[in-house]
């Protein structure tokens, strides 16, 4: 069962602890490892939770490394867990480019087949993996999510589909609009077929700009100076309905790498924490 966790890391960072566990997954048929920052339980003993969605390529130890989030964290009283991007395995389907596949789940449920034997990545995070986070580690708070990139866009849909659970969504150089960027036209391609009725409810921009439900505050940063932003990010294209709460800030000079997370990690957890 899914309670079955394997604790393979374990340190002392910022009054907190910084975890990497193991486990079987039900739900994509492999293993899968996550990685949870803990402030302080003595002073936060119910603390509330972000989700950290990484991008392509990455696993669930970039942000871990990178994004130096965890000072902040610690602070605030905020705990975060950091999924990996897909499922692994010699027996997971894999394609030779860096941009589908393994390291590509790009967070929806696949349809297509071979990929929907093993890429069910929405279904692993709002489902299993929260149950793991709930019943296992007991972390039952108030939550959030974030990301980047692909992340980013994997936020904003998690988010979007899910109003009443998170409370707060923020992204860095997300992917908005994946139905007409090459990034996202060949993964939806590949893991949801060539119907593109059925890639609308896995696009932030489309899910946005008919979204008539409960509002999630939505924080983006894009930096001016990202070598994908005119061809696979294009944040004009996220348009919210008059009066929702969307802000998207232009960061002059930054591009896409975690520089770019790490000099603005601090301003995205005040932003959770607002509405924690």
């Amino acid at each position: 069962m899914t309670e079955k966790l394997e604790l393979l890391e374990e340190h002392r960072v910022f009054d907190g602890t910084q975890r990497k566990y193991r486990h079987h997954s039900e739900t994509l048929h492999c293993a899968m490892t996550f990685s949870l920052f803990l402030p302080n339980v003595e002073k936060f003993p119910n603390p509330s939770l972000i989700w950290w969605l990484s991008g392509l390529t990455c696993t669930d130890d970039n942000f871990t490394h990178k994004a130096g989030a965890q000072k902040k964290a610690a602070e605030l009283g905020l705990a975060l867990v950091m999924p990996d991007t897909s499922p692994r395995g010699e027996t997971v389907a894999d394609d030779e480019a860096w941009d589908l596949g393994q390291g590509a789940g790009f967070y929806v449920n696949a349809t297509q087949q071979p990929w929907d034997a093993n890429y069910q990545m929405y279904d692993y995070i709002v489902t299993e993996l929260t149950t793991i986070v709930r019943e296992t580690l007991g972390l039952t708070g108030s939550e959030s999510i974030m990301g980047h990139s692909m992340g980013g866009h994997g936020a904003l849909v998690i988010g979007l589909r899910n109003p009443d659970r998170f409370r707060a969504i923020s992204a860095f150089s997300p992917i908005v609009n994946p139905s007409d960027v090459p990034w996202g036209m060949k993964a939806f391609d590949a893991y949801l077929g060539a119907d593109k009725q059925a890639w609308a409810s896995w696009d932030a921009s489309k899910l946005l700009a008919s979204h008539d439900g409960k509002p999630v505050p939505i924080l983006l940063d894009q930096g001016t100076a990202d070598n994908f932003l005119h061809v696979q990010l294009q944040p004009e294209n996220l348009i919210a309905p008059e009066g929702y709460p969307l802000e998207i800030r232009m960061q002059d000079g930054y591009d896409h790498s975690y520089y770019f997370i790490a000099s603005f990690i601090d301003e995205h957890l005040e932003f959770h924490k607002t509405y924690l």
